[in-house]
């Protein structure tokens, strides 16, 4: 198994997504050998307010178990709203 995991998220990343954002990323919590995770934004045209909150508690999760987190391929208004955020002290962005 890789030490790398990426998650590709979708054209519109907000509330809908949250319980396939959560299914894809709780079984990394537990999986032994895993040094990092990736978000894909690359397909990202819309964020709200509640994917900053699920990037944040996924941050939190992350970190507690030890992995770190990147963001790749955002752009536009989602690259934007992330860097209002302030999410890069969190996330290291690629």
């Amino acid at each position: 198994m890789s030490e790398h995991r990426t998650i590709r998220l979708p054209e519109r990343f907000d509330f809908s997504y949250h319980k396939n954002f959560n299914a894809q990323y709780e079984p990394l919590l537990t999986e032994r050998g895993i040094k990092s995770l990736e978000l894909d934004f690359s397909q990202v045209n819309y964020l709200d307010s509640s994917a900053l909150g699920m990037m944040v508690l996924l941050a939190k999760k992350m970190q507690g178990v030890g992995v770190g987190l990147s963001i790749t391929g955002a752009h536009g208004t989602a690259k934007d709203i992330i860097e209002m955020a302030n999410l890069h002290k969190l996330y290291t962005f690629k």
